[in-house]
């Protein structure tokens, strides 16, 4: 029925073609060897992209989700996948062999240490889908080696690592693509274009819900697997004995030292487009304050359930709730309100109306909303049809993503504050310009960057 309603909207890219300065000691070779007959495939006769036109990518992070998100770089004809890293030797050799499959040769290189890889004078762009605390130390080694950045989310364990990344992507010029892809799926934005045309009356009131942490988490020390280099997977993190199931998805991914669990991991989807709709009225001093639940057994120690409540000093105010171990209070009032909802969601509450939208759906009252072409809105957010074409093409044209540095650290502060009220018990109030707590001596402690085991470093 969506596609009935909300008609695709046309986009013309200015895509220039890029020119390596590599190019320029690369032709005098070439003009030498150059042989006789060209595949019309080198030259893009068939449609391909030629050589000299694609971006080079280098992944770090090669597990599950590493992998989900190389699939959609393989299927660019306008990248080329040149190596891949990661310290566990078997998701290493899973990512290559997914690479010189899909290219049918033997040449993507397998790298043990981020450092060698983002040191390649040949790759231009790095895709990294590390452990949730490497993620800025990864970003900050490639964009200081000149590459240009797509980063999974959550983007890191501290405000600070944020604001150091995003100092030094904006000084060093790169491109930043943040792996908020929802911004990338038309439903979401034309919900969110929906809320800043006024469509909806004045916006009053968000309601935020994601899925929330896992409890549990095996506490017997085990020696590491044979095929990981366990040293270097802890990286920043504190020394900890190796744990059964400890560097699984499952379990890493609701430990303290290692992330921040499903209150940013998930909930910053869902958030991203609440601020994404909200626009500037999400911009102003906010209270924060509400309840969590945190896990007494095992080694996981990330909110199992929340519900944070926001009020701006505009007015503005926003529930924020994790959906885990079966309780959602509001789901019966939701359902009954928006129709089918997922275990995840936005909803905007307007003066004049409201709009619900998840990964599955749409909906809207007053439905006559539906009506509406979106090609007639006076605002308009930036136009992406996929998440990593829109990442090429920003490389190619040196323009903003959908998902820029600047929307990704705002959208991670969004998941720290109520982590830390939750945390901390009390009623916090930040300032979202200034980007700390008022008055909260021990709240804006905890947004500084965390401790970094030696021999990593934030800022060499």
């Amino acid at each position: 029925m969506l596609q009935n309603i909300i008609r695709d909207m046309k986009h013309f890219e200015s895509i220039n073609r890029r020119t390596f300065l590599r190019r320029t000691t690369a032709g005098a070779v070439l003009a030498s060897t150059f042989p006789s007959i060209v595949p019309g495939s080198v030259l893009g006769a068939d449609g391909t992209t030629p050589p000299g036109n694609r971006v080079t990518v280098g992944c770090i992070g090669t597990g599950d989700r590493g992998r989900q998100v190389m699939e959609h770089f393989l299927n660019q004809s306008d990248c080329r996948i040149v190596a891949v890293c990661d310290v566990k030797k078997d998701a290493m050799a899973m990512a290559k062999e997914m690479v010189d499959k899909r290219y049918q040769n033997q040449d993507c290189a397998a790298i043990h240490d981020f450092r060698e890889l983002v040191a390649r004078k040949d790759i231009d762009a790095v895709l990294i889908a590390s452990t949730d605390n490497w993620h800025v130390l990864h970003a900050l080694a490639a964009v200081r080696a000149g590459k240009d950045l797509y980063v999974e989310k959550p983007l890191a364990l501290s405000l600070g690592e944020d604001q150091l990344l995003r100092q030094e992507v904006l000084q060093h010029g790169r491109v930043f693509q943040f792996g908020t892809q929802q911004r990338s799926d038309r439903k979401f934005r034309v919900a969110c274009e929906l809320v800043r045309n006024g469509y909806i009356g004045k916006l009053k009131h968000i309601n935020i819900w994601a899925p929330a942490s896992n409890s549990g988490g095996s506490t017997k020390e085990v020696p590491p697997p044979p095929t990981l280099d366990y040293d270097f997977w802890l990286g920043p993190a504190r020394f900890r004995p190796h744990t059964e199931n400890l560097t699984q998805n499952l379990t890493w991914w609701f430990v303290s030292d290692f992330a921040l669990g499903f209150i940013a991991g998930w909930g910053i989807h869902p958030m991203d487009i609440a601020l994404w709709g909200a626009g500037g009225l999400a911009e102003d001093k906010v209270e924060v304050a509400g309840t969590g639940t945190f896990p007494t057994q095992g080694v996981c120690d990330t909110a199992t359930n929340w519900d944070v409540n926001f009020k701006f000093a505009n007015g503005l105010t926003m529930k924020f709730i994790g959906v885990g171990e079966g309780k959602f209070a509001q789901d019966k009032e939701w359902r009954e309100r928006y129709g089918k909802i997922e275990s995840h969601g936005t909803a905007f509450e307007g003066s004049e109306g409201w709009v619900h939208v998840n990964r599955d759906r749409i909906s809207m009252q007053p439905e006559g909303l539906i009506e509406i072409n979106p090609d007639t809105f006076k605002t308009k957010l930036t136009y992406s049809p996929d998440h990593v074409k829109n990442f090429l093409s920003a490389i190619k044209t040196r323009q903003a993503t959908v998902s820029p540095i600047e929307s990704a650290v705002l959208s991670d502060a969004f998941c720290h504050v109520p982590n830390l009220a939750i945390r901390l018990q009390r009623k916090l109030t930040y300032d979202v310009k200034m980007e700390k707590f008022l008055d909260a001596a021990e709240a804006n402690k905890r947004l500084q960057l965390r401790a970094a085991r030696a021999p990593w470093q934030w800022n060499v």
